[in-house]
């Protein structure tokens, strides 16, 4: 089997899958491993036709490993396992699935594996930067990702079990991790009557596309929201960073990217055969740093 890594990846317009797919590359370079980066235009059926490409193709055109952050929330099981069955490793990336652990099991030999950012660190985060912003409470309008992917439901884990006790009411409402979706959304909900009954002292965000999305719908809608302070996720340099350093966000969440350290655990299980812990996670942290 050839030493090539295929990243699949949900999405390049989304600021942080694109910043896994630079690191999958550079990681790449620096081990002197062929990786290929595919992005699956926001698309479940076509992530899966893009990786069943790989799993059914010849045996010497097949890649060592799939590096997968899944579009759909139950981290595509039938074809993890028809990878693992080809001999084909398969590592999540930002996320995990409940197969994983029985996959091991099966398949002791082949890399296994997940490596993920502490998604209820995330929202213990927000809920720190809450505080600091509106020590005595607040009205949150909290703007999650899909429902169904588990990184959205654990952050807003993270969050409540921060606040609770403590003067602060979420009104949540779900989008898709873009701008669009997000504006769409807020969009949606302003036109709620039940919306006039809710009137937010702060808006937080679990990344920060969505937190642009959610502005961009004040600034038409209810332009005078447009003064609360905003809270984001992800923290990119040109990103969320930037809106911080020029006063969109008031703060924002650093995420690492996970691709890195996966290409890392696919090359020693490669040349080694040593098959990476199940579970890798790595810290997110505030910016700024306070």
């Amino acid at each position: 089997m050839a030493e090539r890594i295929v990243v699949s990846l949900t999405s390049a317009d989304q600021e942080y899958q694109a910043l896994q797919g630079e690191n999958a590359r550079e990681a790449g370079g620096r081990l002197g491993v062929e990786v290929e980066v595919l992005f699956a235009k926001d698309n479940g059926v076509l992530q899966i036709q893009q990786l069943f490409r790989f799993v059914h193709a010849g045996e010497g055109e097949r890649p060592a490993a799939l590096l997968v952050h899944t579009r759909v929330p139950d981290g595509l099981e039938r074809v993890a396992r028809n990878a693992v069955q080809a001999g084909i490793g398969w590592i999540l990336l930002n996320r995990t699935a409940p197969y994983v652990d029985a996959l091991r099991r099966e398949c002791p030999a082949i890399a296994v594996a997940a490596v993920t950012t502490d998604h209820v660190e995330i929202g213990r985060i927000h809920a720190r930067q809450l505080a600091r912003l509106c020590p005595d409470g607040a009205l949150v309008l909290y703007v999650q990702g899909p429902a169904g992917a588990s990184a959205a439901s654990l952050r807003l884990q993270g969050l409540e079990e921060a606040l609770r006790g403590r003067p602060y009411e979420l009104k949540v409402v779900n989008a898709e991790w873009t701008a669009a979706s997000a504006e769409k959304a807020i969009a949606g909900w302003l036109r709620l009557r039940t919306s006039d009954l809710f009137q937010p002292t702060v808006v937080v965000c679990q990344n920060d596309l969505m937190a642009r999305g959610a502005r961009a719908a004040l600034e038409r809608l209810r332009p005078d929201w447009t003064r609360l302070p905003f809270l984001g996720c992800d923290g990119l340099p040109k990103g969320g960073r930037l809106d911080v350093d020029e006063g969109r966000l008031a703060a924002t969440i650093t995420l690492p990217s996970c691709a890195s350290p996966a290409i890392d655990l696919a090359v020693k299980w490669m040349r080694t055969g040593g098959v990476p812990p199940a579970l890798t996670v790595l810290a997110p942290s505030a910016y700024p740093a306070r």
